[in-house]
Order: structure tokens, then sequence, then C-alpha cells
């Protein structure tokens, strides 16, 4: 399926709103029109599927269903199909869509061209696809006789209609692995306060699902994540219940709280994986931005507060649990309501903390660099892999304190400091286990500080943490495809020790001002000069262009293929002897063009806007 930029979906009046409340620079909205390849090919895999609706009182409610693999498959036509294990008592989400299945043991649609908005998601590898659409059809199958009893589990089918879908990044996102159970619901409350174990459930809590709904136009659903207890009670007693959340800084699209500021309600479930319980709650929010945020929750730019106005308490209502695996290394120390702790108190500091010390620094061009680091504690740090990247926290360098709101420097709003960069140093080369290398292009706050360090004074920076999936095989005999934009070559150069060069094409496109780059890394990999087609654009200054006639005889004495023009689809489609699978490291505008490109090939990419 090819991509249709004429269809692009721009901003609505509150996202716009959200932008410039916390001066967001302008970009386009990545959201894709229909059911993007991507996110058809990720569908089959993903274990979960959070997926909200409004009730008839126009109220969003928030399920999570699923439990294994291949419970939702792409139709065709932007259409996805469901087919899980549902409790449509006690579930608000499938009981606004399919009743309860009383009678005949299936329910025909009445609810056609209802909104409805899910998050695919596997927790396991950090991948998530949000979704926006509408039902088509839908019905529950109750197993046995007993088909009155809509208190107990059955099976449901359902069609939706993809009208939106957008990969989201995995910050915040707590591995976990998925294990399918069969539940065995029982109603503990719902009615307000919450009760214990809700509170219970709340106190431990490291993810939430929530939808959001603009108008009658479209619905959102995404998930927040954090370290347990990140979700805070203000207050749960006869008068009112309040829960505080703060937002970490993610990809600055605010679209859920572009949502919430057209319409400030929103559904939400909060998943117990251990003991399979579910909390489904509805209400009304408040965003809260610089010093109101920092009032409330302490050392947050960003904060949302939520009204409950329903509840629903289950117990062992899912149909799955999990085994907890490696939490996120962007998760900050659990933020505090100021009525909890005093505010220093409220964000303790790391006692093991390891640190990167930056050790070499290389200029490439006049804006690229490579860095190289030494770890302080490489075992308590862990090994990393080609193609993962490394979180670094700048905060103790760069933080302008709490005042959250600052005229002299805008983009500090909502701005954590911590940033990922690609390893982009071979495993295996010259370089000592304790030590990697990231290239980088000096493009903001965090990328200019570190452009302007002097290696001589010991800059020390906390290492956050190594994570990333994007991984390249090579199967006997094959020739793997590679396409990169930019300093997008940097996961490949990790993979380099490990591939064959022969059995290697890369399609590389840079910019003449970037020249320099593509010299260092052929001289430093000169068999990878024969495998390379090189697309140099945008030399028409005068200096570029003599730089240009300089390096062109080098780049040649590698073996490079120059082309002195943009990369075109004829420079990929139609190539013979290739592996079907091809890796995609890229701009959002050149991977969306290179995927619309080999719509007919498996293509591996990994969005890297965290």
């Amino acid at each position: 399926m090819a991509f249709h930029y004429a269809d692009r979906i721009g901003w609505h009046q509150g996202e716009d709103f959200m932008h410039n409340a916390l001066h967001v620079p302008h970009m386009d909205n990545p959201t894709s029109p229909f059911l993007t390849p991507y996110a058809a090919r990720f569908l089959p895999i993903a274990p979960l599927l959070a997926l909200g609706t409004l009730d008839d009182a126009g109220r969003p409610w928030t399920t999570l269903l699923g439990g294994e693999a291949g419970f939702v498959r792409p139709l065709g036509q932007s259409n996805i199909g469901i087919r899980t294990l549902v409790v449509p008592e006690f579930d608000p989400v499938i009981k606004v869509l399919l009743g309860n299945g009383n009678g005949n043991g299936s329910v025909p649609l009445t609810n056609k061209n209802r909104l409805v908005a899910g998050l695919a998601i596997d927790l396991a590898t950090r991948s998530r696809i949000k979704l926006a659409g509408k039902m088509v059809a839908g019905a529950l199958d109750h197993e046995g006789d007993d088909i009155t009893d809509s208190s107990k589990a059955c099976e449901t089918q359902m069609v939706v209609k993809v009208e939106q879908s957008l990969g989201n990044c995995p910050k915040y996102l707590n591995k976990k692995q998925i294990i399918p159970t069969m539940p065995e619901p029982a109603l503990v409350s719902d009615t307000l306060p919450l009760p214990p174990e809700a509170v219970d459930l709340l106190a431990k809590a490291d993810l939430f699902f929530m939808s959001t709904v603009h108008g009658t136009l479209s619905m959102g659903n995404n998930y927040r994540g954090g370290p347990p207890g990140f979700v805070r009670i203000l207050e749960n007693d006869n008068s009112a219940t309040t829960l505080v959340y703060p937002e970490y800084s993610g990809n600055r699209l605010y679209q859920s709280l572009g949502n919430l500021k057209t319409d400030p309600k929103a559904g939400i479930v909060f998943p117990d994986l251990d003991s399979g319980d579910v909390l489904y709650l509805t209400g009304t929010t408040e965003t809260l931005i610089g010093e109101e945020a920092a009032a409330l929750l302490p050392r947050s730019n960003l904060a949302v507060k939520v009204r409950i106005v329903g509840a629903r308490f289950i117990r062992r209502g899912l149909t799955f649990r999990a085994k907890p695996g490696e939490p996120s290394p962007y998760n900050p120390p659990v933020r505090f309501l100021a009525t909890e702790r005093a505010a220093p108190d409220a964000q303790s500091a790391n006692m093991q903390v390891v640190y990167a010390k930056l050790i070499k620094k290389e200029l490439l061009t006049s804006s690229i660099g490579r860095f190289r680091f030494s770890v302080s504690d490489p075992e308590a740090a862990g090994r990393w892999k080609p193609g993962q990247h490394v979180a670094l926290a700048f905060e103790d360098e760069l933080s302008a304190g709490y005042s959250h709101m600052r005229d002299d420097d805008p983009s500090s709003l909502n701005d954590d400091l911590v940033r990922t960069f690609t390893v982009s140093s071979s495993m295996h080369g010259n370089l000592p286990d304790d030590e990697f290398e990231i290239t980088i292009r000096n493009v903001g706050k965090v990328t200019n500080f570190l452009f302007r360090q002097n290696v001589r004074a010991g800059l020390e920076i906390p290492l956050k943490g190594i994570a990333g999936t994007f991984s390249i095989h090579q199967p006997k005999g094959e020739v793997v495809p590679f396409v990169a934009g930019g300093i997008g070559i940097t996961p490949l150069l990790a993979h380099l020790h490990q591939l064959v060069f022969g059995r290697i094409r890369l399609f590389w496109a840079i910019r003449a001002k970037d020249i320099g780059m593509a010299i260092d890394t052929f001289e430093r990999f000169p068999r990878l000069g024969k495998s390379t087609m090189l697309y140099i654009s945008g030399g028409g200054d005068a200096a570029v262009r003599g730089q240009e006639h300089e390096t062109m005889p080098r780049l040649k004495e590698h073996g490079v293929q120059t082309f002195a023009r943009r990369m075109l689809p004829s420079d990929i489609q139609g190539q013979d002897g290739l592996s079907a699978t091809w890796y995609v490291c890229a701009g959002t505008e050149m991977r969306r063009a290179v995927v619309s490109w080999l719509s007919d090939k498996e293509v591996v990419y990994e969005d890297f806007n965290y």
C-alpha cells in the first residue's frame, strides 16, 4: 500500500494550543489516514490491544484485550479483525459496543460507525501502534449452554475500520511478558470512593491506558507509564476522587493533551498484571502547565489532574497476566504530591549512578561529530548490542532549575534533558569493552552542549540505560539492503563487525555539506565502498561545490558509486538479487517515502523520536 501525502492529517485546535503553550517548533502531523503497512505487520504480533469508546452519555471508557499474539489481524482496506475473550457484563467498552449478549449467544451490532480508538502494544519489545476509527461489525459468542450469564467470559469478534494510525515511541514502557489466562471475574465495586483494593492497585501501578476524544470526529488512545506509584491519589472520599500524574517529555506531539484541551473527558484502565484485577475509570481532566504543575506535583513541568466520576473495580477480570521484565531506563523517581512530601525530598537520587565520561571528540563536518565515552561501571550499565541506543541524562549540566516558565529558554519546559543516541561503534572493534561512540548532528540544546565541550574538562554524564531492538540480520547467501538518510548510517556501522561486506547493499542519501562524514566512513570501513550507492544533494553553494570536487576522487577510490541528486524510487525499486527484507534508518519524511516505494517488501525500521 502506498502512502498518499495529499490525505495528510493536520493538527486540530487543541493540539495547536499545546504546541504553542509548550513552545514546540512547527512540525507535520506524522499520523497516517489509514492503516500503514508497518501497523498491519505489527498487529498480528501484538499480544495486547487497549480499546476505547464513548458510552451513551458521551463519556470515554477504555479496556485492555488480548493475552497472546494473533488475536488482532488486518483484513484489508484498512479494516482489522479482533477475536478474543471478554467479560461483557463487567467490561464497560464491550458492554457499550456489543451489549451483554443475553438470549441467543450472539449480538448483531447496533453501533455501526461508533468512534473507537486503540493501542496495539507488545510490552516485551516496547513496541506500540496507535489506531483510531469506527466500528463496522461485531458479535458475542457464549460458550456452553448458559448464554444468559454475561458475567462469564465469552468470545467476541469485531471489525474496525482504521482511519488513523501512528507508530509511537517506546519511552517509559516497562518490559513485561504477557501470559494468557482464563478470567474469573467478580465485581468488587462500581461506586465511589475507590475501595481499598483499588487504592492498592494504584499504589503499585506502573502503567495505564487512556482514551480521549476530539468532538465527534475522532478518538485517541495512548499509554502512560513510569515507576510504580507514579500516579498519585490527591483525594478519595465521599466528596471527590481525584488522581494526578506527571506528563513526562516524549515526542512532543501532544495528541492526547490536545484532545483533552478540546474535551477534558478521559477514560482510563489500570490493569494489575500480577493478579488479573482491573480498574476502569472515567473522569474529567485538568491539564496543568508550568508553575501550576509544579505547585501540585513538585519537579513537574506538566501534569494532569483527573476527577473521577465513574469507576468499576473487577477482581481477576483480565484474560492475561505478565512476568515483569526490564523497567524503562527513562523512568524518573516517583514525584510525590506537594501535600505528601516536602519538595526537596520529592525526588530522591539513584544511589547507584553509572556515568559516561567524554574522552574523545572528532568533528566530521561543521555540524556532525563523533563522541567517545568511557563507562564508570560496565557491569552495572550492561553490554550494549548493535542497533541499540544509550540514554544520557543532562539535567545536572543544563537544567534551569524549577522555574518551569522561562522566556529566555522556553524549550526547557517539559524537558527532562534525557536524550537517546544510537551507538555507532562496533562491539568488537578497536575500543575497550567499557567504551562506546555516538555519531550525532548538532541540532539542539543537548547536542550543542556536547559540541562545545573540551575533552580535557572531563565531562561525566549519568548513563540512564541501554535499550532498543533494531537489529540487522544477514541470512546465509543473501544480500541485505540498507537505506540510510544522513546520520541514519549509525546503526549499520555498529553492525559491520558481524556482516559480510560483499553481501551488503547500502543506499545512502546525504547533503553535500555532510560529505565529510561519508569520507570518514569509507576511510574507516574501506570495504563498504564497493557496496554503496551514495546520493548527494544540496550542492549549490560554491564552497560545497569545491568540497565535492576535492572529495569525489577519494570516494571513487573506495569504489563508491556517487549520484549528484536526491534518491529516487527507481533507485531502490526492482533491485535484483537482494533480500526481501529491507532496513531503513532515516528522518520521518524520507522514511515515509522509502516505505511507500517498498510497499511489496518487508521493511524494518525504528523511529528514534524518543
